[in-house]
This record gives C-alpha cells, structure tokens and sequence, in this order.
C-alpha cells in the first residue's frame, strides 16, 4: 500500500470512530430523555399518586361524613329534647285540664226580697221566705247584698287567678234567685266546692269576728256533703286566722235552705258584722276585702289540693 493510500485510510477509520462516538452519545441522550418520559408518566406513578388523590378524598369525604353524623346526631338529640319537653308540657296541660275545678260562688242576697216560700229541703213539710235583700251596715249604711257582690267578685277573680273556674250565682243586684234555685244551679254544673258570701248583723253592736257555717252532720238532706264541707270550713278558718282575721268558729247549721238542697260540699262565711260600728266599716275597705277574701281561696285551694 502506498503511503498515501495509508494516510487516508487512517483519517477515515478515525472519522468513522467519531462518528460512532457521537452517535452512540447521541443515543445514550435520547435513552436517558425517553426513560425520564416514561417515567414521569408511568402507570404504576400514575397509579400511586391517583390513589393518594382519592384516599386523601375518601378521608376527607369520611371526615366530613362523620361531622355531618355528629350534627345529625346533636340535631337529634336536640329534636329529642323538643319532643320530650313538649310531651311533658302536654302532659302537664293534660293534668291541669283533668284537676281543673269548678268553684260556685254565691253572693247572698239580693235587691229585692221576695217573701215566698219554698221548702227547706226537698219535700220538706217546712218552708221559709225564698230569699231576702239582707241587713244594713250601722256606719255604711250599705246594704248587705251590695257588700255581699263586692266581695264574691274579689273572691272571684282570686280563684280565677288560681287556674279555677268560677261561676256565679248572680253577678247583678236586680235578680229574683230563691236560696233552693241557687243551690239547684251548682248542682246542675257538677260544683266542686260552694262558697257563700254575707254578711252578719246582731242586736249585739259590740260583736265582731267572721263566722264559717257548714250543712249539719247528721241532717237528713246533709249528710253526704257534710264531711268534706267541714274540712273546707277547718281549712278556710286556719288560712283566716293565719292572716289575722278573727273566726268566732265554724257552727253547722240544719235550718238553711241553701245547704239542704245542695247536693255538693259548701260552706257560708259570714264575713263580720254590720252591726258593729267599726268592723261595718272594715268590711268595706278594698284592702281588707282582698285579705279575708285572699284567706278564703287559700284555703279553698288547699281543700281542693288534697281532693
């Protein structure tokens, strides 16, 4: 081989060992860049960055699943509360309803008088005048039947405030009711208890004090009606004390009209006496009418509490 020929040869061989070297350089380079590719988004990565994205949603969803049963169960909870307390208080209305008593209250008395007479008991042989107008206040000259529906109507709203039902016999001074009639109508609506309200008078001007009279034990229109009726007046008189008004006592009486028709517990206060000068006009003053008439539904209460 000529020198030549050699030297040209050399040259290629080292040319063509370049060429190889930039080429396999060239290939490791775009190998490397392809292996990067693939593996930024290589299934498995995918995959495993995919499931840290719903794992962390199913944890947070789980999360907010558990505060929503937490709210759910205090909304619950507090819907219980509303539900119990409302059957408590339906059943608190349900026993006032069924304990809600019905007083009688009878003013006694009235405008005018009327003479007539009427048995003192159903078919009784004996008869009395059907009612009369009552007696005079001695300082006032007031007289009783005004007294009597002055304080029957402060009585009445006392009871009122108390949650009972209250009915009157009469709310008027001009009515024509007999002492039989009176009792009838609280026999009629089922009465609980009867209170009757006058006013005494005496020949005697220095006697004072309240008095209870109640049906007679062993009267033969009064005998079922005389127990409970005599634990009323024992209570109403205990009350009356209690606030300082003085009871000369509780007296039973067989004769009166008013007690030997009525078919439920009753019982009359005599508030004090017209006769006497200044209980006349004691018995006037709005005050002391609202503290005797106080001690009355007091005690009244108490009676019916323990029914």
């Amino acid at each position: 081989m000529r020198v030549k020929d050699f030297e040209q040869n050399k040259k290629y061989i080292c040319e063509r060992n370049m060429l190889m070297k930039n080429y396999r350089l060239i290939v490791t380079a775009i190998i490397a860049i392809g292996i990067i590719l693939i593996g930024t988004s290589n299934p498995a990565t995918n995959f495993y960055k995919t499931t840290n994205l719903i794992g962390n949603g199913i944890n947070q969803n789980q999360d907010l699943k558990d505060e929503s049963h937490k709210n759910n169960s205090k909304d619950k909870k507090i819907e219980d509360n509303k539900i119990e307390n409302n059957q408590r208080n339906d059943n608190k209305e349900k026993k006032e309803v069924e304990k809600k008593f019905l007083i009688c209250i009878d003013p006694g008395h009235q405008e005018k008088g009327n003479s007539s007479l009427e048995p003192i008991g159903p078919d009784s042989p004996n008869k009395k005048a059907k009612v009369s107008s009552g007696a005079t206040g001695v300082a006032t000259k007031k007289p009783e039947y005004i007294l009597n529906l002055e304080a029957s109507t402060v009585l009445k709203h006392i009871l009122e405030g108390k949650g009972y039902e209250v009915i009157m016999t009469r709310e008027t001074n001009n009515v024509d009711i007999s002492n039989a009639q009176r009792a009838i109508l609280a026999n009629d609506k089922n009465a609980d208890m009867v209170i009757r309200i006058h006013g005494d008078s005496i020949d005697n001007s220095s006697k004072t004090g309240a008095s209870i009279l109640i049906p007679e034990e062993g009267g033969k229109y009064t005998q079922a009606i005389f127990d409970k009726s005599d634990k009323c007046a024992s209570l109403v008189s205990k009350k009356m004390k209690d606030a300082g008004i003085n009871v000369n006592g509780i007296f039973q009486r067989g004769d009166l009209t008013g007690f030997n028709w009525s078919k439920v517990p009753v019982i009359l206060i005599e508030m004090g006496f017209l006769s006497n000068y200044n209980e006349d006009l004691m018995l006037s003053n709005p005050d002391y009418q609202r503290k005797l008439m106080q001690s009355v539904a007091d005690g009244v209460e108490e009676y019916l509490n323990t029914k």
